[in-house]
Parts: structure tokens; C-alpha cells; sequence
């Protein structure tokens, strides 16, 4: 019996390479190009903002925004954050007649309600405070893949470790790039105004 010819081996290199082809393009390359950084933010979360509004990931939608997890009862992070943002929008309001929106959101929903959250983000201009059920923060928390943890303190009461860095998201409501805590004016400006510039 003979074998197979050679052009039926060459035709079935070929239906199988155009296979290949076909599941790179269809399956393989978007899930490649699509990083984690394009799903941050993304979830079913629906939060109650300082505004009137509810927070969900259409909210990061329409405009540039940035948005940094923290709580009231934050003893330096959360305070020195909000001075370094409410620094960055005088800037933006006295050189380009702008301001960047900044959302702050709790990881301590069990003490920050939006009385709280009101009083603390108030001083900060562009600053509008996030807050929730302790399982949609939950939610929130997964969905912006932050680090957030209750540390019990000596004598009674609890602190919060978290994550410090702001994302920055572009209007379409994608990760930009995140600034890291304390990261200097200078370097901070230029990816605000990147950002904006988007």
C-alpha cells in the first residue's frame, strides 16, 4: 500500500499551519495583548461617592481620573496623599485651568461612612470620597487589585495596612500608570499632565 504523496503531506502541513494562524489571530493574540493592566478597575462593583453618585467602573469612563484607596483613620499615607493631590490640582488650576478628579476610596468601610469620608476629602479640591458595604469595598478592592488588611492594635481597635500608590486611568477608564507614594512633585506633574494629554 502506498504512503501518502508528497503533495498531500505538504496539504496537510498547510490546513494545519492555517489552523494555527487561525487560533492565533481569534484566540491567542488578544489574550496576549490584553494585560492585567486593561482589567484593573473592572468589576461589578457599585459604590456610594461623597457626590451623590455611584461609583462603578463607568465612572472611570468620560474623563481622566485617578483613584487611591485609603481610610480616615490612616495615622500618615492617607493624609499626606491628599496634600500631595490637593498640591497637584492648585497647580493644574493656576498653570492650565484644569483639575484632575480623584477618587478616594475606603478600605474601612466599617468606620468610614460618607459623613466621614465628607469631613476628610473636603479640604482636598477634585477629591470625592468612595464608600460601601464591607462586600462591595470588597469587591472594589479586588477589582483595582489593591492590598488592603485589618491589623488588630494592642489595648483594643484595629488599623488598616494598604496599598499606597494612585492609579491614573485615561478616559476610557484603562489603567495610564500609578504614581507611587511620595514620588516627588516633578515626576508626579509630568504623568498627571500626560494623562490629561491622552
Amino acid at each position: 500500500m502506498a504512503g501518502p504523496r508528497p503533495f498531500q503531506i505538504v496539504l496537510a502541513g498547510a490546513a494545519v499551519l492555517a489552523l494555527a494562524g487561525a487560533l492565533w489571530v481569534k484566540v491567542i493574540q488578544p489574550a496576549m495583548t490584553e494585560t492585567i493592566a486593561d482589567k484593573i478597575g473592572q468589576g461589578d462593583y457599585a459604590l456610594s461617592a461623597t457626590d451623590g453618585t455611584t461609583f462603578t467602573q463607568e465612572t472611570l469612563k468620560g474623563a481622566p481620573s485617578a483613584v487611591f484607596f485609603g481610610f480616615t483613620h490612616c495615622p500618615e499615607v492617607c493624609p499626606t496623599t491628599l496634600g500631595d493631590v490637593a498640591t497637584w490640582n492648585a497647580i493644574l488650576e493656576e498653570e492650565d485651568g484644569t483639575e484632575l478628579r480623584v477618587y478616594f476610596v475606603t478600605v474601612d468601610p466599617e468606620r468610614d461612612t460618607l459623613e466621614a469620608l465628607t469631613n476628610y476629602v473636603s479640604w482636598a479640591p477634585g477629591v470625592t470620597g468612595v464608600t460601601g458595604t464591607p462586600e462591595e469595598v470588597a469587591k472594589a478592592i479586588k477589582s483595582f487589585v489593591i492590598y488592603a488588611r485589618k491589623v488588630p492594635l494592642e489595648g483594643g481597635g484595629y488599623t488598616m495596612d494598604h496599598s499606597a500608590s494612585i492609579l491614573l486611568f485615561d478616559k476610557d477608564g484603562k489603567l495610564f500608570e500609578p504614581i507611587g507614594y511620595q514620588e516627588g512633585e516633578a515626576r508626579a506633574m509630568d504623568k498627571i499632565r500626560r494623562l490629561l494629554a491622552s
